[in-house]
């Protein structure tokens, strides 16, 4: 399994901006793709953003136009930049790796949102 470090959450006013950050341990990095998905409380996980091994990405539609994934494999690093955030967008988000024979998970950063 390989280790995954999110950081970045934490208390936004609604309208603000956060970055999170994942870092990934090992070598597969450039091979994986890698997502971002949240869990508010009392609801299921949802996918928020995803990106290729070659850069494409894919949005859930209630982030779409505010939110943008990127990654740095040099860095083995995944970026989620959130704008104009909502109360609504308050869950914690998790980072994702994914390959055909791994699937890998971060331990969470909690991002709140104050309206």
């Amino acid at each position: 399994q390989e280790k995954l470090v999110e950081s970045g959450g934490g208390l936004v006013q609604a309208g603000g901006s956060l970055r999170l950050s994942c870092e990934a341990s090992g070598s597969i990095f450039s091979f994986a793709r890698m997502g971002w998905y949240r869990q508010a409380q009392g609801k299921q996980r949802e996918l928020v953003a995803s990106i290729s091994t070659g850069g494409s990405t894919t949005y859930g539609d209630s982030v779409k136009g505010r939110f943008t994934i990127s990654r740095d494999n040099a860095k083995n690093t995944v970026y989620l930049q959130m704008n104009s955030l909502k109360p609504e967008d308050t869950a914690v988000y998790y980072c994702n790796l994914r390959l055909v024979t791994m699937d890998s998970w971060g331990q969470g950063t909690q991002v709140t949102v104050s309206s």
